[in-house]
């Protein structure tokens, strides 16, 4: 029988120390076949082994000088599993927490944004990020005009633009509820392929522009618009604009200044808008507007609360009474109405009690202005030099409601800065 050889005792290390057992350092000689006197690997206990051998993988022991009597070892830490990662991924997010952040990027950006992928073009191009748009004085926006129509926008403001020719793909109906093209560059026939597509519309705004007689048709198919500026346009026949405002049965305000307008074209308008305007801009018609125009109007508007009749030769002081009998009306408008003697405005507080505002710029001298406000200090003259009648963006002069940026009282979201 073999004799067992005895367990030896080993020393006791600090776990803070920095140097190897002596028994295990003489094992480890052993084992690679070194000289040197120790223990085997049978007597020393499994425990103690794992507790103080080095990592296997990465693992580099290090000596020098300073390190003369003692070993330590650097061991690189593991990467982490690209799973714990996974919940990290944009890819992970939903379509609804994704449109939610990009809801807040600028224009810019959100344009950056459709490049990555075509997930993010998709999302970028959703109807919810694109409810209202600013392109203010750009040029050949019209590639952009298509996608935005076509993307669902419902707020429009590009004033002072230039737009060429549109190519739609298809013929579907846009989603526009309020759209600015004053003073545009563009085409009848451009302009006239986008009001076409137009069915909801309730604000628009075409000041300057020159429009077609199938342009007016198409605006007859939107019957609930609220606001129309049409101030200064040209280009259309009398009989298409009476069948046009016979189908606005909602009209609250209408800027017809200063247009190409014949006789007839005044009649047509006089004689066909509906009782529902309140704000009516109609100036600019020095020999045209009568004053059998006005009694028309008057009869067929009468509850109209701002009346602006500028610039219009053929009226005179026999029209007092007729406008007398709107009795809703605060803010009339009458400058360079020639024919109007000063002195008729001696008592024109007492035939309009209701009146708040009177504009009779370059119809009285400004010393007699004084006089006029001493006798009516209830009424404001000559406080509103520019009319606000359905415009898209106010007067400076109107600091209450007046923003560089807005549009019927309210801003774009998304505005291209340049």
């Amino acid at each position: 029988m073999s004799q067992e050889r005895p367990l030896q005792e080993l020393p006791c290390v600090s776990v803070q120390g920095s140097m190897w057992p002596q028994t295990l350092r003489s094992s480890k000689r052993k084992a690679h076949g070194c000289p040197g006197e120790g223990l085997g690997t049978e007597s020393t206990p499994s425990e103690l082994i794992q507790q103080w051998s080095p990592l296997h993988k990465h693992q580099r022991v290090c000596k020098g000088k300073e390190n003369e009597g003692s070993q330590f070892v650097l061991a690189r830490r593991s990467r982490r599993r690209k799973e714990a990662l996974s919940g990290l991924s944009w890819d992970h997010l939903p379509d609804e927490l994704l449109l939610r952040i990009l809801f807040y990027l600028p224009l810019q950006d959100l344009l950056r944004m459709a490049v990555v992928c075509k997930r993010w073009h998709r999302l970028v191009f959703d109807e919810s990020l694109w409810h209202s748009v600013d392109l203010e004085g750009l040029a050949h926006i019209g590639p952009a005009l298509e996608q935005l129509l076509t993307a669902g926008v419902q707020r429009l403001r590009c004033p002072r633009s230039f737009i060429e020719e549109l190519q739609f793909t298809d013929t579907s109906a846009v989603r526009v509820v309020q759209m600015d093209l004053s003073s545009c560059t563009i085409t009848p026939s451009t302009l006239e392929n986008i009001v076409c597509r137009c069915r909801m519309l309730e604000c628009l705004s075409l000041e300057g522009l020159q429009l077609s007689d199938h342009i007016i048709h198409s605006l007859a198919k939107n019957p609930n618009m609220l606001q129309l500026n049409l101030s200064g346009c040209s280009g259309f026949s009398a009989s298409p604009l009476g069948e046009m405002f016979r189908s606005f049965s909602r009209m609250e305000q209408l800027n017809i200044s200063w247009c190409d307008f014949s006789s007839d074209h005044v009649k047509e308008v006089s004689s066909n808008l509906h009782s529902s305007v309140t704000h009516l801009n109609f100036s600019g018609y020095r020999q045209n507007l009568t004053l059998e125009d006005v009694k028309v109007l008057v009869a067929r508007c009468p509850n109209i609360e701002i009346l602006d009749l500028s610039d219009s030769a053929l009226l005179m002081a026999d029209s007092f009474p007729v406008l007398a009998q709107l009795k809703n009306l605060l803010h009339l408008s009458l400058s360079r109405c020639y024919q109007i003697h000063p002195a008729a405005l001696a008592d024109f507080s007492e035939k309009f009690p209701a009146l708040r505002v009177l504009d009779v710029f370059g119809l009285v001298q400004e010393s007699h202005v004084r006089s006029l406000k001493k006798g009516m200090p209830h009424m404001s003259i000559n406080s509103r030099p520019f009319s606000t009648v359905a415009r898209p963006t106010p007067a400076p002069c109107d600091r209450l409601v007046y923003s560089e940026c807005a549009m019927w009282n309210g801003r774009c979201r998304l505005r291209f800065k340049l």
